[in-house]
């Protein structure tokens, strides 16, 4: 196999995710921000999500692209995919608030719970597993997938980097919203989503987030992932 061919493969067969709206809870945060920038440029429709409706709508209009602004309970309710980049700490909050609104949606988690203390960052496991498995028993009636936990913030909001060379690992119990969710990963240059398993397998992806952390204080990098011979 060429080695075009193996970056290509995990692409082929996905469905087209291009009329999809895609919410943004935290979208006014780093992470949040970052990827609706990205997914927008993309020609993705995008509606940042916030505590208020004013910050969310402030940061749309800064980003331009179309994106649109709106608190998270309506950005929920207008959305079909929904992105949840929300702290850790306001997570299971902020997604008890919105069990009815995410009904029937698909639900990307992307939280990372980390402790930080004078040794670094650390991984901190939820009662349920994980983040998001934690979305999953508060979101019973949505589909629950955990996926973009490892991009850079910094990458994402920097317009002049065309390109992200990483892979997402795509996490879920349902192989229809996996793949949506691979194919909406590959919507953003250089990206590719990769099946990584079910949501029990979640802590180990949220938690790897701390060691890219030490590698970019010891390198002063960006690091992100790449999975090799598919």
């Amino acid at each position: 196999m060429s080695t075009h061919d193996s970056v290509t493969e995990p692409t082929r067969g996905l469905p087209d995710v291009s009329e999809l709206v895609v919410g943004v809870l935290g979208g006014t945060g780093d992470q949040g921000r970052g990827l609706a920038y990205r997914l927008a440029k993309a020609g993705q429709q995008v509606v940042i999500g916030s505590r208020t409706a004013e910050r969310a709508e402030t940061a749309a209009a800064e980003l331009g692209l179309g994106v649109r602004g709106a608190d998270n309970a309506t950005a929920a309710r207008e959305s079909d995919i929904v992105i949840v980049a929300v702290p850790w700490e306001g997570h299971a909050a902020t997604l008890s608030g919105l069990r009815e609104e995410l009904a029937g949606k698909l639900v990307v988690d992307c939280v990372n719970p980390l402790g930080f203390d004078k040794q670094g960052a650390y991984a901190i496991r939820p009662e349920e597993g994980s983040a998001a498995q934690q979305a999953a028993a508060l979101l019973p009636d949505s589909r629950v997938t955990a996926a973009f936990h490892h991009l850079s913030a910094v990458l994402l909001q920097d317009p002049a980097i065309e390109q992200i060379d990483t892979d997402v690992m795509v996490l879920g119990e349902d192989r229809e919203a996996t793949d949506t969710v691979q194919a909406l990963a590959a919507r953003i240059p250089g990206m590719r989503g990769i099946f990584a398993g079910r949501l029990r397998n979640a802590h180990q992806v949220e938690s790897l987030v701390a060691n890219l952390i030490s590698v970019n204080r010891r390198y002063k990098a960006h690091a992100g992932l790449r999975i090799t011979d598919v």
